[in-house]
């Protein structure tokens, strides 16, 4: 996901750093155009800026006002979208959200005289949808509808139309998937604008807060004046989000966990006299449960379906390489010598297959899915574990790897049993397994809490069909017929979570300590080696063949 902040040299809203005595003017109470020290060197400016032509006229809009007791505004602000926009295929949409006023029937009167500068449909929801679920609805109509771009206006002529020019230029032009037009740009124009102080100072702090925990750069999460791409909506599930007000937060959530672009542009600053509806207190608690629990996902920790953007997007590649830090990967590599055959059961996008083949093993890769990087193996085969015989004779290979995998299938004893059963030859092989420990602290706590949240990686991944603990570890091949070498804790992979940082490294070191006291408490993962043991039928031929053996050297 790219996020930038795209400033035009747009003197209506004195920008690029200098002074500048340009403002937005309302009369009646509404924003009705945007002017300077000479109104027509603004008209020119904007007309210049506004120069559909180079956009492509091929693109189908839709203008989305959404409206709720809006009958004082609502002519006003359609009469107002800019007569430029004739250069695409647009159209406008007025959904009023069961209004108890007349703003349906004020929005039927002007399309019905057809003085609405594009063609215009209104509908009513005879329930209230809510903030969100209004939006949902007219998303749906875009998409249903074929169009390419949306744009949300408001009815109460919160956020000025004229600027849908400008906001439309990004989307037309292929840099962005959404632009959203923001308030904070200039530190200054908000308050300038009307902004109550508390609005202000709230919307910053909140803003700080949610690109801190998303890993964002914006200047404003809490603008309703927002363009999407249609294309952009088909990808995320908006239709899971909550209908009430921080869907708008929920939906930039879901943009940015797809990987799409957002562009910002300044907008003026209006506050008149419509009501607000929004509880700031349960807004802004919302607003940070939802950004908080992204990121909780991404942890492993809580799973949302609507958050589940990325699995949507990729297939196989959510695992990470875990390099750097004591983790199943360091700790496979550090007990493979350099020079041997290695079997990577699992080899996933190869990362760990990539770092043997420079140790100079030779690597063959098996996993259901095609190898990322066909570079990173020697030999690779395309095989389910679940529904074949196991493709390899163990026997000729030094090591195989297990990592992450034995909780992915769907009968783990048989599978052990067959691994043991291929292996064909008398030359000794280790298996190295590791697997997510359920008993780690974390997973007891959310249970004893009554949470059992899986997600899209962690110790309750979604594909995971089987949990384990460091007994039932030891006892699924301890009862299949294998030895026992060694097991032992993995602390959990903060720098995967945090970045590889002062706070990753000591919170690893705190959690290798505490894996000292009660590694089944303390580890994230349980990291175990161990070697067949003979098969019956192999110790019988054995003893048959030395039977041979010392009657052949008797009879000489």
């Amino acid at each position: 996901m790219t996020i930038s902040r795209f400033c035009y040299g747009f003197g209506v809203f004195g920008f690029n750093g200098a002074r500048n005595d340009r403002r937005c003017r309302w009369d009646n109470g509404l924003p009705a155009h945007v002017v300077s020290d000479s109104q027509n060197d603004v008209s020119a400016e904007i007309r210049q800026k506004s120069d559909m032509n180079s956009f492509g006229s091929h693109k189908r809009v839709l203008i989305f006002v959404v409206a709720y007791n809006a009958e004082k505004t609502i002519h006003e602000v359609i009469t107002r979208i800019p007569r430029t926009l004739m250069a695409f295929e647009t159209e406008i949409l007025v959904i009023d959200d069961s209004s108890r006023d007349t703003t349906f029937e004020r929005a039927r009167e002007y399309a019905e005289e057809g003085q609405a500068p594009f063609p215009l449909t209104v509908l009513y929801n005879p329930v209230n949808q809510g903030y969100g679920g209004n939006q949902k609805i007219g998303f749906q109509y875009a998409i249903r509808s074929n169009f390419d771009i949306v744009a949300l206006v408001h009815g109460d002529g919160q956020y000025a139309p004229e600027c849908l020019p400008a906001l439309l230029q990004p989307l037309v032009e292929g840099e962005a998937d959404a632009v959203f037009g923001s308030r904070m740009i200039s530190r200054s124009g908000a308050l300038k604008g009307g902004m109550p102080v508390y609005k202000y100072v709230g919307n910053r702090i909140l803003t700080a807060v949610q690109n801190s925990v998303l890993r964002t750069s914006l200047s404003e999460f809490h603008s309703g004046y927002r363009l999407y791409s249609v294309n952009g909506l088909r990808r995320i599930p908006f239709d899971l989000n909550t209908n009430d007000f921080h869907f708008d937060t929920e939906i930039i959530i879901q943009w940015i966990r797809a990987g799409l672009r957002i562009k910002e542009l300044p907008i003026p600053t209006y506050y008149g006299d419509e009501i607000c509806h929004v509880n700031g207190i349960q807004y802004a608690f919302q607003v940070l449960k939802a950004s908080f629990l992204s990121r909780a996902q991404d942890l492993g920790i809580f799973y949302d379906r609507k958050f589940d953007i990325a699995a949507r997007c990729q297939k196989n590649q959510v695992y990470q390489p875990k390099l750097g830090f004591e983790s199943p990967h360091t700790l496979a590599l550090s007990r493979v010598p350099a020079g041997v055959k290695v079997a990577d059961i699992g080899c996933a996008a190869g990362y760990i297959s990539a770092a043997l083949r420079q140790k100079g093993c030779r690597v063959t890769g098996v996993d259901q899915f095609p190898v990322k990087d066909p570079s990173s193996v020697d030999d690779f085969l395309q095989a389910d574990l679940d529904t074949a015989e196991f493709p390899l004779d163990i026997g000729t290979f030094d090591y195989v790897l297990l990592l992450d995998v034995i909780e992915h299938l769907r009968s783990p004893e048989l599978f052990v049993e067959m691994l043991r059963a291929s292996w064909r030859t008398e030359t000794e092989v280790k298996i190295i397994v590791s697997t997510a420990n359920v008993g780690f602290v974390v997973t007891r706590i959310a249970l004893l809490l009554g949470w059992f949240n899986y997600g899209i990686r962690g110790i309750l991944d979604l594909t995971h069909r089987r949990l384990f603990t460091f007994g039932s570890l030891t006892r699924l091949f301890e009862q299949a017929g294998y030895r026992i070498e060694e097991v032992r804790g993995v602390p959990a992979p903060f720098p995967l979570a945090f970045g590889d940082g002062m706070l990753s490294r000591m919170a690893l070191a705190l959690n290798k300590m505490l894996i000292r006291i009660s590694k089944s408490l303390f580890s994230y993962q349980v990291f175990l080696v161990c070697s067949p043991t003979p098969s019956l039928e192999w110790l019988l031929a054995r003893a048959e063949k030395a039977c041979e053996e010392k009657i052949q050297s008797a009879l000489r």
